[in-house]
C-alpha cells in the first residue's frame, strides 16, 4: 500500500494543470465577444470613402490585433515575475519618458495627445503606463511592507511617484486613465496592509482633488452637466450619451439580434471602440449585457484568488501584481459600461478585451499572462513544498 500511494503522488505532476484554465476560458470567451462586436459594430463605418469602402476594414484589423495580443501573451508567459520584479522602477521610467515624448511628438485625436505613431503600430501610452505603474506598486510594496504599515511616510512616498505620472497624463489630457491609475495604486497598498484611516483619509484627499480637477477644466464641468442631463442638448453635447440611452433601450431584454443594431448605422460615435457596449446592449439585449457583466466578475475574483494563493505562499510581489492587474481591468470595465449606460461621465476608456485598439488588446492579454504565470509559479512552488518537482521525480 506504501509503495502504491509513493507512486500515485510522483505521478500527480504529470497529470497536474500548471494554469488556471477558468481564468483562460473567461479571458478568451471575451476576446470572442469583442470580436463579434467590433465586426458588427464597425462595418457601417468602414464601408465609407474614408476606407475605401471596405466594410472589413476594422474586423481585419481587430483580427491582426488579436494575434499580436495572443502572440504577446505566449511570450510573457514565460519571463519569471523575478524578472518583472526587477524591471519595475525601469518599467516606470520607460512610462514616464514615453508620456512625455507624446506630449512633444504624440499624434492628436479629438483634443488629445494620447497616441504614439511609430508608423507600423499606434501606441496608446497611458495603457503601457497602467501595466508599468502595477509592477513598480508592487515592488515598493514588497520593499516597504514594514514602513507602510507602520509609517505614515511609507504611504505617502509611491504616491509622489504617482502624481508625476497623473500630471503628465492630465496633460494629454487623459482624466479616465489617471483616475484607474490612482485607484488602483490606492486598493493594492489597502490589501498589502495599509491601515484604514490612511486609506481612507487620501482616498478622500484624492478623490476631492480629482474633484476639483473636473470641476475647474471648462470641458470637464460641461461634461459633468451634460452627464447629469443629457437630453438639455441631445444634438448637441449630450448626443453621444443620448445615442447610447437609445441603444440600451431598444435592446430590452433580448436584444434585436446580433446585426441588427440601428444606432451603429452612422448615429451612435465610436460605436466599435468607446461604446461598443452600447452596441452589444442593444443587439444582445439585457441577457447580452448581465453576461458580459458576469464574465468580467468571474474574471476579477479568479485574478484575486491567484493573487491571494500566492501571498498565501510568500510570493508576495507576484501577489501584489495579480492583485493590481485585476483591479486595473475591473475598474476600467465598470468605467467603461457606466460611461455606456449613463451611470458615470463620458470617458475615453476602452472594454477590456472586448473594444477596438490594439494598445489596450496587447496590454490586456499581457496583464492575463502575467497573472498566469503567477499561478504557475505558486503551483510548483506548492508541489516542491510537498517534495515533488515538475516531471513526477521526488525532490
Amino acid at each position: 500500500m506504501t509503495a502504491a500511494v509513493a507512486s500515485q503522488s510522483l505521478n500527480k505532476p504529470r497529470n497536474a494543470i500548471w494554469f488556471d484554465q477558468i481564468l483562460i476560458l473567461l479571458a478568451l470567451a471575451l476576446m470572442a465577444i469583442g470580436f463579434v462586436m467590433v465586426s458588427s459594430a464597425s462595418m457601417p463605418y468602414a464601408d465609407s470613402a474614408t476606407y475605401a469602402n471596405n466594410p472589413y476594414h476594422f474586423i481585419m484589423r481587430h483580427g491582426i490585433y488579436l494575434c499580436l495580443a495572443l502572440t504577446a501573451g505566449l511570450v510573457t508567459i514565460a519571463v519569471p515575475m523575478e524578472i518583472w520584479q526587477k524591471s519595475g522602477p525601469y518599467l516606470l521610467l520607460f512610462a514616464l519618458a514615453m508620456l512625455v515624448l507624446v506630449l512633444i511628438i504624440g499624434r492628436e485625436v479629438n483634443g488629445s495627445k494620447r497616441w504614439l505613431d511609430l508608423g507600423i503600430i499606434t501606441i496608446q501610452v497611458s495603457e503601457v503606463t497602467k501595466l508599468a505603474v502595477v509592477s513598480y506598486i508592487a515592488g515598493y510594496l514588497v520593499r516597504r511592507r514594514q514602513e507602510l504599515i507602520t509609517q505614515i511616510k511609507g504611504f505617502l512616498k509611491p504616491l509622489v511617484v504617482l502624481m508625476l505620472v497623473t500630471f503628465a497624463l492630465l496633460l494629454e489630457p487623459d482624466f479616465g486613465a489617471s483616475v484607474v491609475i490612482l485607484v488602483t495604486a490606492l486598493s493594492m497598498m489597502f490589501l498589502a496592509g495599509a491601515r484604514l484611516w490612511q486609506f481612507v483619509t487620501l482616498s478622500a484627499g484624492l478623490g476631492i482633488g480629482l474633484a476639483l480637477l473636473a470641476v475647474i477644466q471648462p470641458y470637464r464641468w460641461q461634461r459633468l452637466q451634460t452627464f447629469l442631463d443629457p437630453w438639455q442638448d441631445p444634438f448637441g453635447t449630450g448626443y453621444q450619451l443620448t445615442q447610447s440611452l437609445i441603444a440600451f433601450g431598444r435592446g430590452e431584454f433580448w436584444g434585436l439580434g446580433l446585426g441588427n443594431s440601428i444606432q451603429k448605422l452612422a448615429y451612435l460615435p465610436e460605436a466599435h471602440t468607446d461604446f461598443v457596449f452600447a452596441v452589444l446592449a442593444e443587439e444582445l439585449g439585457f441577457i447580452g449585457v448581465v453576461s458580459v457583466l458576469a464574465l468580467y466578475m468571474f474574471l476579477l475574483y479568479r485574478m484575486m484568488i491567484i493573487g491571494r494563493r500566492a501571498v498565501d505562499c510568500g510570493q508576495l510581489f507576484s501577489g501584489y501584481m495579480a492583485w493590481g492587474l485585476g483591479i486595473t481591468m475591473a475598474l476600467q470595465a465598470v468605467i467603461n459600461i457606466g460611461v455606456n449606460s449613463g451611470v458615470l461621465p463620458t470617458k475615453g476608456l476602452t472594454l477590456p478585451l472586448i473594444s477596438y485598439g490594439g494598445s489596450s488588446l496587447i496590454v490586456c492579454t499581457v496583464a492575463i499572462a502575467i497573472v498566469l504565470r503567477v499561478d504557475y509559479e505558486t503551483r510548483v512552488k506548492n508541489f516542491y513544498d510537498q517534495g515533488i518537482v515538475p516531471g513526477g521525480k521526488a525532490a
